[in-house]
């Protein structure tokens, strides 16, 4: 019996060119084909939205609720409301339907214009609800995306090939890029490669061990350690093998935030083509005059040639 495969779940198996399997940002490179309108959430998309296309959907949602109560209002015509412009100048007419509107939607009232008919009265009573409900929604959505707990890991461009012990390892380096406080990180690596042996190209992964894994604390920079020994896969590989393997390194970092008394994770990968040799990573903080250490966030990346002649086993 054949003993199946490791698949963490991003499959074995693919076809057509191979792109990156997590993007930089943290997000899966995976297109979602054949939903349809029940399978959209617009509480997931407005709560994960960046900040802008958050405040431009809700402005775009308030607009297009007031012109069309708006529209309702100059339909009824121009006995309708009462204080209105002239009833000839139709597009002085609709403004201020459209902006009886807004004050009706959110309750301010100012009573320069007021229902006079009973259709308006009742268009402007269900408006007023649709208002609380409206704002009510926003609001729950505001707070749900102010309150929710993320992680903001920095990591360095480059995975590194350095000098370790006496011989050679597999760096990159992290930082919390906030000033919360991040309790017992822990971090995951696997290798990602492309099997070309077969008829069928296959995908295969593989956990790295790791000098360690976790640490207690995350005040300053970590940098996480793939020693090249015996056990590793990519022990004897060059920078063209893992070309041609497609190979991509994809970090899980998970830990305890305790601003929010929750476990935060974040996501992050490097492809082949950012896997640097020779090089080593220079200090990212320093201590000043006062005994104070000041970690440096911009030099997460900053590294020094580190040759590594007689250090590579098998041809690496």
């Amino acid at each position: 019996m054949q003993k199946p495969t490791f698949d963490p779940g991003l499959t074995n198996q693919y076809s057509g060119p191979l792109r990156r399997i997590i993007n930089p940002d943290g997000s899966f490179n995976v297109q979602r084909k054949g939903t349809d309108w029940r399978d959209v959430d617009p509480y997931l998309y407005l709560v994960g939205t960046p900040w802008v296309q958050f405040f431009v959907t809700i402005f775009a949602a308030y607009t297009l609720v007031n012109v069309i109560f708006a529209a309702v209002y100059f339909s009824l015509g121009p006995g309708a409301l009462q204080g209105r412009a002239d009833a000839a100048d139709h597009v002085a007419r609709f403004f201020e339907c459209f902006f009886f509107s807004s004050q009706t939607l959110t309750t301010v009232g100012f009573g320069a214009l007021s229902p006079r008919s009973s259709a308006a009265n009742l268009i402007a009573a269900v408006e007023a609800l649709t208002g609380l409900l409206g704002f009510a929604v926003a609001t729950g959505l505001l707070f749900g995306r102010v309150s929710r707990p993320s992680a903001r890991i920095g990591f360095s461009k480059h995975a590194i090939i350095a000098p370790y012990q006496e011989g050679v390892s597999l760096q990159f380096r992290m930082v919390n890029r906030r000033a919360n406080t991040l309790i017992e990180p822990a971090v995951t690596l696997m290798l990602m490669t492309v099997d070309r042996s077969g008829p069928e190209h296959r995908r295969e992964f593989k956990i790295l061990n790791l000098e360690r894994d976790k640490i207690m604390l995350f005040p300053l920079t970590w940098t996480v350690v793939h020693p090249i020994d015996g056990e590793s896969p990519l022990l004897g590989k060059t920078a063209r093998d893992l070309e041609e393997l497609q190979a991509e390194l994809m970090v899980l970092v998970k830990a305890w935030d305790e601003t929010f008394a929750q476990t935060v994770h974040q996501r992050y990968s490097y492809r082949f083509s950012e896997i640097v040799w020779g090089r080593r990573f220079t200090p990212a903080f320093d201590v000043d005059d006062s005994g104070s250490i000041e970690v440096h966030v911009n030099r997460i990346s900053a590294d020094a040639e580190a040759p590594l002649q007689g250090l590579l086993k098998n041809g690496g």
